[in-house]
């Protein structure tokens, strides 16, 4: 859970309700908030010992905590100390519940199966218990992280200064105390900060009850509805130790997803027997596995089936379809959708004189079925076919409003699409700023060397700037050529994608390249990689002949020749 908190959005959302916080605060860097008594009792006495170059009787070093303590000037230092923190705190407690609505919503989901799974593990536990498991995630695993090393989470530039760095781990243990139930047993001291959690206790237990306030994602994104309303012939591309670590996730929770023998999925997984094991990388292919169920019935045997397996007469096959060409009449025509009661004749007369071809042949048909049901006495008009009536409403109730259903999965499409987009922004952006990074590292790196940096010359003893140098390429080279000429060694591509990948070379500075790995009709690359004529070179002293692009893995020796073929006469 704690690697899911760290993908874009949980990022992005630490960013956004953080980072202006947190550089408030570790601009001022000789703000002393300490209020641990013998850390404060130690840096009394180094003070006063400093400004006076002695210290008097009454303070000496190595004394217990406990004396510490008790210590009148070491608690008027710690009391001021004391105010300001909890204002902090409350500051940065606020900001977080005010940012409810921006909680990236797979955050939520997480504290809302806490709160479910307790409840159903321990149906007696109390709220305050269960918000104390929420908290454990929602600060512990999320919040306090980035509080304390906000550098990690790139909410500031740098490492804050050790007494901001030491405030922003007490806030963080203060927002841990107020999310938990605090125990004082190892830091004492923290129980001075006590009036800050019970102060704020109710607030928290009902933010994080309102985390939890959100819709599962199954209710609008249901598999089986997509799969209902796409083409008959499905298939999907699935690589081999995928489809292997899906059987073996199978295997080994199947007495709960098919507890019994006869289940079709069980029948399935007995007669494949024990999960193959992963393959090398190299065996790793794609496949095409169409998706189709054994125990499917061909539409055109279903009649003889029903009546087979279910000793089902053809009067309750023509009930059966009578009803459901009426389910599906009502739910083609939203606006009388809500009515009740149904009126099921005046429905099949609506349908029978609209301008739709289809619906007037269903109107059509389903008023001759109405018909003969109730000639063989099985619904009857006086009623206004009560029982066919209760069924069809039943039906509706169950299936819900097509056209709004698949208004909010649209929706919830879109958020989607837009989170992968977000997500996809922030990996870029990521990637921007571990290469230039990386480049700063190689400038300094030549610097400690003794070198003149890059794009800067020595003339007559004195430094000159170079003209900026002409970025050279790309040069385009395709699968097969680099094959053919053997500087690719080996090859991860699968053969029937081979043709359609090719490598651009550019040299955006003397003795640096990109080798770009791109697909036709993709204007990114699927990967680049940056490199150094140096690196080659001592790749090559230390016999390391191959160079891997992970799709691809290249002879050294054979791309130096290349680079120096193309680019020795630019």
């Amino acid at each position: 859970m704690t690697t899911y908190t760290r993908r874009g959005p949980g990022q992005s959302y630490l960013k956004s309700v953080l980072a202006e916080r947190i550089n408030s605060l570790i601009e001022h860097k000789d703000l002393n908030l300490e209020i641990n008594p013998l850390k404060v009792y130690e840096q009394m006495i180094d003070q006063i010992e400093e400004e006076t170059g002695s210290l008097p009787p009454h303070l000496t070093r190595g004394v217990s905590p406990e004396t510490a303590a008790a210590n009148v000037d070491v608690q008027a230092i710690i009391a001021p100390r004391l105010t300001m923190l909890m204002e902090i705190a409350n500051s940065f407690l606020v900001t977080i519940i005010e940012s409810k609505e921006s909680v990236p919503y797979g955050i939520r989901w997480i504290c809302k199966q806490i709160r479910s799974l307790t409840r159903r593990k321990y149906p007696e536990a109390t709220d305050y218990a269960i918000c104390s498991l929420i908290g454990g995630f929602f600060f512990l695993r999320f919040i306090n992280p980035a509080v304390v090393t906000p550098q990690a989470y790139m909410l500031v530039d740098a490492v804050p200064a050790k007494h901001p760095r030491r405030t922003l781990t007490l806030i963080a243990k203060m927002l841990q105390n107020l999310a938990n139930k605090p125990s004082y047993a190892k830091e004492a001291y923290m129980m001075t900060l006590n009036p800050f959690v019970e102060n704020n206790k109710a607030r928290i237990n009902q933010f994080l009850n309102q985390l939890c306030e959100v819709g599962d994602f199954y209710d609008t994104l249901e598999m089986d509805q997509y799969m209902a309303l796409s083409k008959k012939d499905l298939q999907i591309n699935i690589t081999l130790n995928e489809l292997y670590n899906t059987h073996s996730l199978l295997l080994q929770h199947i007495d709960v997803l098919s507890p019994n023998e006869k289940q079709h999925l069980r029948i399935c997984t007995d007669e494949l027997g024990p999960a193959p094991a992963q393959v090398p990388r190299k065996e790793n292919r794609t496949i095409e596995l169409p998706l189709y169920s054994r125990w499917e019935t061909p539409i055109q045997d279903i009649h003889m089936a029903l009546m087979s397996e279910n000793n089902l007469t053809q009067n309750d096959i023509l009930y059966m379809e009578t009803k459901s060409i009426f389910v599906q009449l009502i739910r083609s025509m939203p606006n009388i959708a809500d009515k009740r009661p149904i009126n099921l004749p005046g429905i099949a007369e609506r349908a029978a004189t609209t301008k739709d071809a289809m619906l007037v042949r269903k109107g059509i048909k389903v008023k001759e079925m109405l018909r003969e049901l109730e000639e063989l006495h099985i619904v009857d008009r006086k009623d206004d076919y009560k029982l066919m009536q209760d069924e069809v409403a039943a039906e509706l109730l169950h299936l819900g409003n097509l056209r709004e259903k698949v208004i909010l999965e649209t929706r919830s499409l879109d958020a989607v699409y837009k989170t992968i987009c977000d997500h996809n922004a922030y990996l870029r952006s990521q990637l921007e700023q571990y290469k230039a990074y990386l480049q700063n590292v190689r400038l300094t790196s030549s610097k400690d060397k003794g070198s003149a940096p890059v794009g800067v010359v020595s003339v007559g003893g004195k430094e000159k700037k170079q003209p900026k140098s002409t970025v050279l390429g790309p040069y385009r080279f395709t699968h097969a050529q680099l094959e053919k000429e053997g500087i690719i060694v080996e090859s991860n591509v699968p053969e029937n994608r081979r043709p359609h990948i090719y490598f651009n070379i550019t040299s955006p500075t003397p003795g640096t390249f990109i080798i770009a790995l791109h697909y036709k009709g993709r204007d990114k690359a699927i990967l680049e990689m940056d490199l150094k004529i140096d690196d080659l070179l001592e790749k090559q002293k230390d016999n390391k002949h191959l160079l891997d692009l992970e799709y691809v893995q290249l002879n050294v020796v054979k791309v130096l020749q290349l680079l120096n073929k193309v680019f020795r006469s630019k």
